[in-house]
């Protein structure tokens, strides 16, 4: 794979990278990821677009692209990307494609794409196959245009997330500041409002050009209005979306960041009382509180390596009730095993509801051991560095699910590469600030200076 066609969707620079006729042929070459049981059962390729002022000619070119390969589209318009994949499972669609670049800025834009039931485009016959179909110099004409209509999808999918809001009788009304960084979380206030909760909203007009902040709140630096705004209203929690508001990232009551792993526990604790004994996926960058949690939850930990597209499979595989990563992807097997912020919301609203406390509170007890961010490296030869990593440390629990993991009685650490930049990527983990400032500083000392 190369320029545009990442791992798992497609981003690159508009009109450079990506233009209106590349969004034509990938259109036309969606229709060679369909297997024959997709094809038989038929139904329409959904298609929906963010706020960025391209998204719409590189969606009407998609849109044609499409036909022009024999499919029919159904065009739900401005939406976010879970409510692409929730109208892919809702309408029964053959698949679905969002046009954003998600939290990237406003020069570029991209496509997210899924199959029947909202199943991620991955693998050999995923984006490497459509980069081979899209700039081939021609594909086998199609025997018929399909057809084309729009349709509506908000209140379908308000109504959905709302069924999962479980307030008991005589709570009260939580003050929830929300951050929608002029992104497609923008058009989540009807349903945060329908909450009955008391809405902060932050830059909640939107603006694909993203003039307050970057729409990224993994980077601790854009979360800084929302945790004064929680810190000055009083509130009792708040969520920050990224740009096409398939991501949340959460503080509690006093402003401080809550790990996306952590919220992960969190979450799965609180399914776990409905459906007991059930899986919950997490991704291997993960605190290890959290399969502790889960486990102390009467849920049954699954560890899987970095990438929706392996978190969605994993959970359909066992069945599982919810998945988390740390990069602040939530999925609910409820919601056809797709990522949704809003849902991920609504469950943390749900719990600190029931529980009557803060949500510091909540959090306190996962916070059991000291933990890194997720920390770049720029290497070449990251298969080579990755292998001098395990000689070193040849003494410890070695796994090589996603790049390399060592775990040690009282710290662990995992390296993997970028599967889209020459970085290779830490995350460590140890029982004391003290052993984790030691071991960083040993790793750095090994892999080279952080990138910035």
């Amino acid at each position: 794979m190369s320029g545009i066609f990442k791992a798992y969707d497609i981003r690159g620079v508009y009109p450079g990278e990506i233009d209106e006729a590349m969004a034509g042929n990938i259109g036309g070459a969606y229709a060679f990821l369909l297997d024959e049981t997709d094809r038989a059962a038929g139904g329409p390729v959904v298609v929906s677009r963010d706020m960025r002022s391209h998204g719409e000619p590189l969606s009407a070119a998609l849109v044609e692209g499409l036909r022009g390969a024999g499919l029919d589209v159904v065009d739900v318009g401005l939406a976010t990307t879970p409510m692409n994949y929730f109208a892919v499972g809702h309408l029964g669609a053959a698949g679905g494609i969002q046009v954003t670049a998600s939290h990237n800025p406003a020069k570029y834009n991209g496509m997210k794409m899924s199959l029947r039931d909202a199943r991620p485009v991955s693998g050999d016959h995923g984006i490497p196959l459509l980069e081979e179909k899209a700039r081939a110099a021609e594909r086998p004409a199609a025997g018929r245009r399909g057809g084309y209509r729009q349709a509506e999808i908000f209140d379908d999918y308000r109504k959905h997330v709302l069924s999962f809001l479980e307030r008991p009788e005589g709570a009260p009304r939580l003050k929830v500041a929300a951050d929608a960084a002029n992104g497609m979380g923008t058009i989540y206030l009807p349903i945060l409002e329908a909450m009955g909760i008391d809405v902060v909203p932050l830059y909640f007009e939107l603006d694909g050009t993203f003039p307050n902040h970057e729409a990224n709140p993994l980077r601790e630096e854009n979360l800084a209005d929302l945790i004064a705004a929680v810190r000055r209203e009083g509130a009792d929690l708040g969520v920050a979306f990224d740009g096409d508001a398939d991501r949340a990232a959460f503080v509690d009551e006093r402003g401080e960041p809550i790990g996306s792993d952590l919220a992960t526990a969190l979450i799965g604790g609180e399914l776990l009382t409905e459906y007991p004994g059930k899986a919950v996926v997490y991704d291997l960058r993960s605190s290890r509180a959290v399969p502790e949690y889960i486990a102390e939850c009467g849920g049954v930990p699954v560890r899987e390596r970095v990438g929706h597209s392996f978190i969605k499979a994993t959970l359909r595989s066992h069945d599982g009730v919810f998945g988390g990563e740390l990069a602040g992807h939530y999925y609910f097997r409820a919601n056809y095993f797709a990522d949704c912020a809003i849902l991920a919301l609504i469950e943390i609203v749900n719990l600190v509801w029931k529980s009557g406390g803060p949500l510091s509170a909540l959090v306190a007890p996962l916070r059991r051991y000291a933990k890194s961010p997720e920390i770049n490296f720029e290497v070449e030869d990251k298969q080579g560095r990755i292998e001098a990593l395990a000689e070193r440390y040849a003494d410890g629990e070695i796994d090589y699910l996603d790049g390399i993991t060592v775990v040690y009685p009282t710290w662990w650490f995992n390296v993997r590469p970028s599967n889209t930049e020459p970085y290779l990527r830490l995350v460590l983990e140890a029982q004391t600030p003290e052993e984790l400032a030691g071991r960083r500083a040993e790793l750095e000392g090994l892999l080279g200076t952080p990138a910035h």
